[in-house]
């Protein structure tokens, strides 16, 4: 699928430096990171928890003429400074050399860039752990550096704040799902992928965990507004709404 046409406008918008060395957090199996290859960026890190898609990523950027994408398998709320194979990844494809280059610590003030898409962080269960990850991008990346992602906004239009009214209402009778840990929480049975969490904010709460984070505001707009999606984007994916930050001090 490649990157998105909303992707594209906002990371050409404020990723002007193609030579910028980039974090991708969540890159699962690689949509976004081989897009970015295919643009143009080049210094390309990108991390995900679930070792399987780091292996699928690999495997895809060697077929595609990319395997100098820098691949490793980390938590978002626990970058540690200097080991390497961040969660002791043991590369489980053959062709795949560990070397200095594709191997490195995540050094302080490293990234001139960092995205986490496709709702990346809101899979993050606890609000205390989403602002860990905040800010532990935000420790690797230089002063100034944009920050995309994309949420869900439980206030997008009038059917999700009416919905949400009425869960809200259940969370003051204590009648909600025990399995849900913070107001916002949902569960997604998908076929062939089984439950899913994911945690839609509303707009205020991102802006909060952008300022306690260190992260200054810059941008936010619904998908639909930055650009005509493909019918493939739109079935794959729910309405969400794209955020922009820039690190501060």
């Amino acid at each position: 699928m490649g990157l998105w046409a909303s992707e594209r406008v906002l990371i050409g918008r404020y990723f002007t430096d193609l030579t910028a060395p980039l974090l991708e957090a969540g890159c699962g199996a690689g949509r976004a990171t081989l897009g970015l290859w295919d643009a143009g960026y080049k210094n390309l890190t990108a991390f995900d928890f679930a070792a399987e898609l780091i292996d699928q990523a690999r495997s895809l950027a060697t077929t595609r003429g990319a395997a100098a994408i820098r691949f490793l398998h980390a938590d978002a709320t626990k970058l540690p400074p200097e080991i390497c194979h961040l969660m002791d990844d043991k590369p489980r494809i053959s062709s795949f050399k560990s070397t200095t280059d594709n191997c490195h610590p995540l050094d302080d003030k490293r990234f001139g860039g960092a995205l986490f898409l496709f709702n990346g962080l809101m899979q993050i269960p606890r609000r205390a752990r989403r602002r860990a990850a905040l800010r532990h991008i935000h420790r690797v990346c230089a002063l100034g550096a944009p920050l995309l992602i994309t949420t869900h906004d439980r206030e997008q239009n009038q059917v999700e704040r009416a919905l949400w009214r009425l869960e809200a209402l259940r969370w003051e009778r204590g009648e909600q799902d025990p399995r849900l840990l913070e107001f916002g929480d949902r569960y997604f049975d998908e076929a062939g992928v089984g439950r899913t969490f994911m945690h839609l904010p509303d707009r205020a709460e991102i802006l909060a965990d952008f300022a306690s984070t260190g992260w200054t505001h810059t941008f936010d707009a619904l998908r639909k507004t930055i650009a005509p999606e493909a019918r493939a984007v739109r079935d794959f994916s729910d309405e969400c709404r794209f955020w922009v930050a820039h690190r501060g001090p």
